[in-house]
């Protein structure tokens, strides 16, 4: 395999793209608003063109891996702290790769979907505080890099294969995110914003402790200590210390995750961030609390694992009833949106804990299938919310007659998200039922009802917003306009393909599910062969028939006698 660093180079374009943005003029206040309309203007195109490379790249990447290789596939190993055991080290296996093809292919989507978020929040403050200078720091400029710095962390935290490196990436991604919300955000951002990193460094300081304890265990026996994933994953290590290490990583991916009860950050941040920041937020960064369950707490805990699965099995079903239930209430379009999330991360960790090929497949593809449904959701209720300036529902109404594009591309989004057959997420979810259903059959059921939940919030929310008469508000309401259309169109594609023809994307996938069902010590459920069934009943049948010819024989040789 050619030894080109592509997960690092792909890592470093968006790097090196939010440098590029960071060097162009600042917005003096000198300056013509045409001028400053033209810097904004470069900063946004910079921004496009170098998520559209690192898009590239990891396309590329993904045509060059082989499924059927090693496990993991390029990749690269250098030391980087040598007194410690940190090493700078990278690389993918099916799942990985996947869920970094979903992250690159949505960060060119998200900086189209923002390109006039910051103006547009600019306004907003002028006409509530006329003559009130707007906050410092406010610019494009900052949004945009942040959001390439964002990608790289994105990209880093899921091809890292060194435990310590992976952590750092977990808790550096939260920067560029809290001032996404605290800055850009709108309503009750700071309290949103400041809630978020308080409940991840939480989260990240129980992980931490849990790493450095894993360094410790490494060292016994005279060993090098090491955070190298593929050596930690060969630690002999009791299941007592197994229960406590699982739960400090447990519990920072279940926060974010998030997995109930753990969850109540996310709808605050949700509501409070820009679109584009929400769709990072839940459709990526959510996704590194469950890749890291099937990573860290499997791999490297397979004990523990199998110990805690009934635990977790019940939280994840509460999880997919609590959060279909709550959504069905919400009067704030976003804040619906973000419950159901906490519902569709249940129905993932459910089907990461059926410890079943197919329900970790399907768990895995339901992540990145959520991150385009949602996506595209949070996108064209972000469009709605700019032309009405409302996030309730109540105050839309018959919005299809005066913008059908946006209706129907909003119906298409709602109807993967309650799962419909023929879209993607119909595939995952019932790969995850299914998968559920050999090993635990109550909890597949009482999980299905979250189907018909899901039904219930999203055509209840689309015919309180999209028919019925037209709202005078919404009566001069613009359609879709061409960058809106770029920005959407490739995630309904998405939707529309992966529901149709999953293949290309279970075929990643299945490899890593296996290696990680070895790794846990655990078999799919086998169900009774049905020759086996036939010879057992030929066998009785063959029984009762010798046993009815010695009764009989019995019978005859006593009527002799008499």
């Amino acid at each position: 395999m050619s030894t080109f660093p592509w997960l690092t180079v792909a890592g470093a374009v968006p790097l090196v793209g939010a440098i590029a943005i960071a060097l162009t003029p600042g917005r003096s206040a000198a300056g013509s608003p045409a001028d400053r309309r033209a810097r904004d203007l470069l900063v946004k195109r910079l921004a496009l063109v170098f998520s559209l490379i690192t898009l590239a790249l990891t396309i590329v990447i993904a045509v060059k891996f082989r499924p059927g290789g090693p496990r993991f596939q390029f990749q690269q190993v250098y030391q980087w702290i040598p007194q410690f055991g940190v090493h700078y080290a990278v690389g993918v296996d099916g799942i990985a790769l996947v869920l970094i093809l979903m992250s690159t292919v949505l960060m060119p989507v998200v900086v189209l979907a923002s390109w006039n978020d910051v103006e547009e929040v600019a306004a907003s403050t002028a006409s509530a505080a006329p003559g009130r200078r707007a906050r410092r720091g406010r610019s494009a400029k900052s949004y945009f890099a942040m959001m390439l710095v964002l990608e790289t962390m994105m990209i880093g935290v899921f091809a890292a294969t060194d435990v310590f490196l992976f952590y750092v990436f977990f808790e550096a991604m939260l920067v560029p995110m809290y001032f996404m919300i605290g800055s850009y955000g709108v309503g009750q951002r700071q309290y949103a914003a400041v809630k978020f990193l308080l409940y991840s460094l939480l989260g990240g300081l129980l992980m931490l402790v849990a790493v450095i304890a894993l360094y410790v265990y490494s060292t016994h026996g005279g060993h090098q200590g090491t955070f190298l994933f593929t050596r930690l994953s060969h630690l002999a290590l009791s299941p007592t210390t197994q229960k406590w290490l699982f739960l400090g990583f447990f519990i920072a991916f279940a926060i974010k995750a998030p997995l109930w009860p753990f969850h109540t950050w996310l709808p605050d941040a949700a509501t409070s961030a820009q679109p584009g920041a929400a769709v990072l937020l839940v459709g990526v960064l959510d996704k590194v609390g469950t890749f890291g369950m099937i990573r860290y707490c499997l791999d490297l805990f397979p004990s523990a694992a199998h110990f805690f699965t009934p635990l977790v099995i019940v939280l994840s079903v509460v999880g997919v009833l609590y959060g279909a239930v709550v959504a069905i209430g919400q009067a704030d379009i976003k804040r619906l949106i973000a419950y159901t999330s906490v519902s569709h991360m249940g129905l993932i960790t459910l089907g990461i804990f059926a410890m079943t090929s197919q329900g970790q497949a399907g768990a895995t593809l339901y992540m990145v299938n959520h991150g385009f449904a949602t996506g595209a959701l949070f996108i064209l209720a972000g469009f709605m919310v700019s032309r009405r300036k409302s996030h309730l529902i109540a105050d839309y109404g018959g919005v299809q007659k005066v913008a059908p594009v946006l209706a129907g591309l909003f119906l298409i989004a709602g109807l993967a998200g309650l799962a419909l057959p023929g879209l993607s997420t119909f595939v995952s979810e019932f790969l995850v039922l299914v998968g559920t259903f050999t090993r635990y059959e109550a909890a597949a059921v009482l999980a299905t009802v979250g189907i018909i939940l899901a039904a219930i919030y999203i055509l209840w929310m689309y015919q309180r917003t999209m028919t019925g008469p037209v709202r005078a508000e919404v009566a001069n309401m613009p359609d879709l306009k061409a960058r809106e259309l770029w920005a959407v169109a490739p995630l309904i594609a998405l939707i529309v393909v992966l529901g149709v023809y999953p293949k290309p994307a279970l075929d990643i996938i299945n490899p890593a599910v296996h290696s990680t069902l070895v790794g846990v010590h655990s078999r799919d459920p086998v169900p009774p062969h049905p020759a086996s069934a036939s010879a057992r009943q030929a066998s009785t049948t063959s029984l009762v028939q010798h046993g009815r010819g010695q009764r009989g024989q019995t019978l005859r040789k006593q009527g002799s006698s008499a």
